[in-house]
């Protein structure tokens, strides 16, 4: 096999959702797995999937602490946030609600709490700007629409592709942007249409502040940077109880009405008055980028709070009495869902936009949530308090809205954004971006950074910096020293004739060590790098290849070497070069030539996939009993890979019958420890033509007389017997040793054969290799262990057949499965057969 073909890992159980609420689709659709008694603690088990509503009463108690804390922060935030857009402060609370309870109930993160975010505030400004409120509402409406149909087109994870430099560069631009407009109404001010005219006016507006604005607006930024900081336990408490958000707009309100300080305050005007969507009226080319923009910014925004979600539940340390309790992975098509219809309630409702928010995701998750009731409960608390909360929501000045908005949008510029993208050589990306959409807008700052990352990785990947190194001391002509080429960036067919001056320079017969240090190299670069190698080895040099690329370098062409599936019988890969033995093999073993080209191409790729089995220990499903013969690669014919089975292996696939005279416990032990410790679901013994172990068995006749009870194969073989006399049963008279009979498979008796199989005829040891197998999974029912795994239905027993000759595999059908009663019946496997 390709060693540049990552192997695919088996997904560990942990990695599957656990919860029914999850609507993913599973690949086990349709068939239930035996499950473990709850009780077991056996080592290296199977995760199990916990009692659906364990510790009912406390995870209500988590949800309803949660969501009373969420809707704390949602309440003022929301307002702020239509204030900032120019909307109806009313459209903030309808915009909560409904993305709290239609957007809880419908999405797919359980955990993420929705609503009106920072992130669409220029958004909506612009379009209620332009087009007016009535029309933006309908704009939304659309705009959820299109994200219903892009999640009935799986498109969900589409929408992640975009670099994460463009996304933090769009969340800084709006965050700028945000922060510089509701500085002027913390000043007394108003703020202007564009981020430009802002930085234009700040001057003249900084040099004649309002003082009483200025007084609350510096009041609310000073408790919201100073909150968190309070220490000890009382300060924890009082953290709980009042959110920093919650607590800053309190005590400037407090402070504004004991102070008597004349503002302009919150002012919520009758339902009755409130707007709803109306047709939309302008340009239909501007009206479509619109609704693009508003999904798009949208829906991108949504779903990678929702992968936050997943990191922050797996981060975080549930009670004890909440430790059974799995919450389920997101599902980004569903949440899409969701969020589609929480706009187009919120848009027809007369609401803003509807997103994911990550900051009252992660107060959400902090609070102790355990399932989506806490995000719909949230959405209740703010449908109420909208109602029954309006005289205390109107003594709330708009210079305390407009600061808390103000250093929302100052956080959105993260440090820890500008790091990870220069660490990652992207600050160009995040730059321009933030810079398009203070100076332009969000979807041409989004559409700038695009471009900008479309040339930085073609330049990447054109930009490869070859050198080669010699080191001093070595001869006039430079052999006798290791010459290092070192390779830095992406090779591909643009450096293909610098890569080719650079080897040219190497002199003949010298040792070279190529490092390749990106993690792509493209066929035109491989041929050249191929091509030079073997005609430096043919010149009496050595070559070795490393780096990240090497393994994909390092594989032998398709016309000699080892291709895939070539014979394995003296592969000259295998054999180390002259010199090379160590480890107690001799020099030019194939032993050691294999274990070196294991480190060479393979350990590279499966490294991280061992060292996860290496942690979690083994949990194989399978328990595989089959012939010693080096001819029967039991990996190669089941597909399997590390940890997938349970390996038995014996010469004649034997499982001798407990009580046996001359018992093996080897065998006994492995299957006890499969079966009570592993609790694999299955076990398979394989049986495999042209088997030794048959043939001295057949020689020897039903008395064995050719075999010598005095040696360790002799008594083993003894275990062999009863399939002699079995199929001599079947025929109704024994076989005579050494003579084979030539009969049609479909006439063995006790061993029938599918009418799909070749109509080949087959000798008396392939008769006896197949009822070898039935025989021996008698023997295994006589096992206490297995039998006791059998009565209960959750084992299950298979025989199995592998002709090497023909390199096809056949499997046993027992009567009564459906074959009509009878013999048994081994049926070939075809390519794409269905897995029961």
């Amino acid at each position: 096999m390709s060693a540049c073909a990552t192997p695919r890992p088996s997904g560990s159980p942990s990695e599957r959702p656990t919860d029914a609420d999850s609507s993913r689709p599973s690949g086990n659709a349709g068939r239930s797995a035996p499950s473990a008694p709850a009780s077991s603690s056996r080592p290296g088990g199977r995760l199990r999937r916990p009692l659906r509503g364990s510790g009912p009463d406390g995870a209500r108690t988590a949800d309803l602490s949660a969501s009373v804390s969420v809707f704390l922060i949602a309440l003022p935030l929301s307002l702020g946030i239509a204030l900032a857009t120019g909307a109806p402060l009313q459209a903030g609370l309808v915009a909560a609600a409904v993305g709290g309870i239609v957007a809880g109930r419908f999405g797919g993160a359980p955990l993420q709490v929705s609503g009106p975010a920072a992130g669409l505030t220029v958004v909506v400004a612009e379009l209620i700007h332009h087009y007016g409120w009535r029309t933006t509402c309908a704009i939304t409406v659309l705009a959820g629409l299109a994200q219903l149909g892009l999640s009935a087109l799986r498109t969900a994870r589409s929408a992640l592709m975009v670099s994460p430099a463009i996304v933090h560069g769009m969340i800084a631009g709006i965050g700028v942007t945000i922060a510089l407009a509701q500085l002027h109404i913390v000043l007394g001010g108003s703020p202007e249409s564009s981020a430009v005219a802002n930085v234009l006016a700040l001057p003249g507006q900084l040099a004649d502040p309002h003082p009483a604005a200025l007084t609350v607006g510096a009041v609310t930024v000073a408790v919201v940077l100073l909150w968190p900081r309070l220490r000890g336990r009382a300060g924890e408490l009082t953290r709980r109880v009042f959110p920093a958000a919650l607590a800053a707009v309190a005590l400037s309100t407090a402070l504004a009405a004991l102070a008597g300080l004349r503002l302009p305050r919150v002012d919520l005007p009758s339902w009755h008055s409130h707007a709803l969507p109306s047709l939309p009226d302008g340009p239909v080319l501007g009206l479509l980028a619109a609704v693009l923009t508003v999904t798009l910014v949208a829906g991108v925004e949504s779903l990678l709070s929702a992968m936050a979600s997943d990191k922050l539940a797996v981060a975080r340390t549930l009670p004890e009495h909440l430790s059974g309790v799995r919450i389920p992975r997101a599902d980004l098509d569903r949440e899409l869902r969701g969020q589609g219809l929480a706009n187009m309630v919120s848009g027809a409702l007369g609401g803003l936009p509807v997103t994911g928010v990550a900051v009252r995701t992660a107060a959400n998750i902090q609070a102790g949530a355990v399932s989506r009731n806490s995000t719909i409960l949230h959405g209740i608390w703010v449908l109420l308090a909208s109602g029954l909360l309006v005289g205390l929501l109107e003594l709330i000045p708009l210079a305390a809205l407009a600061a808390l908005v103000m250093v929302v949008g100052v956080q959105m510029v993260k440090i820890v954004h500008i790091r990870s993208v220069t660490r990652h050589r992207e600050v160009l990306v995040y730059a321009a971006t933030t810079a398009g959409v203070v100076l332009l807008g969000v979807l041409e700052g989004v559409g700038i950074g695009v471009v900008v990352a479309v040339a930085l990785a073609l330049h990447r990947l054109a930009r490869t910096r070859i050198v080669c190194e010699i080191p001093e001391g070595g001869g006039p002509d430079g052999a006798g020293s290791v010459h290092r080429v070192r390779v830095r960036g992406q090779l591909t067919f643009l450096a293909v004739p610098r890569l080719s001056r650079v080897l040219g320079q190497v002199p003949e017969g010298s040792r070279v060590v190529v490092e390749l240090d990106g993690s792509f190299t493209d066929h035109a670069a491989y041929e050249t790098l191929r091509d030079w190698e073997t005609s430096h080895t043919a010149h009496g040099g050595s070559v070795e290849i490393t780096g990240r690329s090497a393994p994909c370098v390092q594989e032998p062409p398709a016309s000699h070497g080892c291709a895939p599936w070539r014979p394995w019988r003296n592969h000259q890969c295998t054999r180390p070069h002259p010199g090379e033995g160590s480890g107690g093999f001799p020099v030019g073993s194939q032993l050691l030539g294999g274990l070196s080209n294991f480190q060479r191409t393979t350990a590279p790729l499966v490294r991280e996939e061992l060292a996860r089995l290496a942690r979690e220990g083994q949990r194989p499903s399978q328990l595989f009993i089959a012939c010693a013969d080096s001819r029967l690669v039991t990996s190669m014919i089941t597909s399997s890979g590390p940890g997938d089975l349970f390996t038995v292996r014996n010469v004649g696939n034997l499982v001798p019958p407990p009580g046996a005279e001359a018992s093996d416990d080897s065998v006994a032990a492995a299957i006890e420890y499969a079966v009570e410790v592993l609790r694999v679901e299955s076990i398979t013994v394989c049986g495999h033509s042209g088997c030794g172990a048959m043939q001295t068995l057949h020689d020897s006749g039903p008395g064995g007389g050719a075999l010598s009870p005095g040696t360790p194969l002799g008594r083993w073989l003894t275990h062999g017997r009863p399939s002699v006399e079995r199929l001599a049963a079947r025929r109704g008279s024994p076989p005579r040793p050494g003579r084979q009979h030539h009969v049609p498979r479909t006439a063995v008796p006790g061993i029938a054969r599918t009418p799909a199989a070749e109509p080949r005829e087959a000798d008396e040891l392939e008769a006896l290799c197949l009822a070898n197998v039935v025989q021996q999974l008698d023997h295994l029912r006589a096992h206490p262990c297995v039998a006791r795994r059998l009565s209960e239905g959750s084992l299950e027993l298979h025989g199995m057949y592998f002709h090497v000759g023909e390199a096809q595999a056949y499997v046993l059908d027992e009567p009564g499965n459906g074959n009509g009663g009878g013999a048994p019946v081994f049926a070939p496997v075809h390519p794409g057969a269905a897995v029961a």
